[in-house]
């Protein structure tokens, strides 16, 4: 089907997990949920360009040099590929994300800022979690 229409926060809300929600050759989409304030990712990268828009909650983005940025419900992050940062619930309940990048999820790479290495597949699975890309609060992403 050439358009369809996703309710993201409904299924962010159902699902409580990271979703692909559109993959094509020249772009794709997903839907992130962190369930918990303080919930964060790792310090990364992505080779694409891609926009972050946050749908319910608050977000907010640190930078290599300690800088951050705050987005609440309905902000966009604009993000040039190869820009390094970070994503961490600051709000009192979930929050949803949508993004998008360019090119197919299967040319994406998700390079750790410590280690410069390619982070996909390499990342273990948390079983009955909400997605290996998040930790909760106190806990850091294993980048080895």
């Amino acid at each position: 089907m050439a358009i369809e229409i996703v309710d993201v926060v409904g299924l962010a809300h159902e699902r409580k997990k990271r979703k692909m929600i559109m993959n094509t050759r020249k772009m794709h989409a997903w839907m992130h949920y962190y369930p918990n304030p303080g919930d964060h990712d790792d310090l990364h990268c992505h080779p694409g360009d891609q926009t972050f828009l946050v749908l319910d909650g608050q977000c907010t983005m640190h930078f290599p040099d300690g800088g951050s940025g705050v987005l609440n419900s309905g902000g966009v992050a604009l993000i040039e590929g190869g820009s390094f940062y970070s994503l961490e619930n600051t709000g009192d309940g979930p929050l949803v994300l949508m993004g998008t990048r360019t090119g197919p999820h299967s040319a994406n790479k998700h390079i750790n800022y410590e280690t410069g290495k390619d982070m996909r597949g390499v990342r273990p699975s948390r079983s009955g979690s909400y997605g290996a890309h998040v930790a909760p609060k106190g806990q850091e992403l294993d980048a080895s």
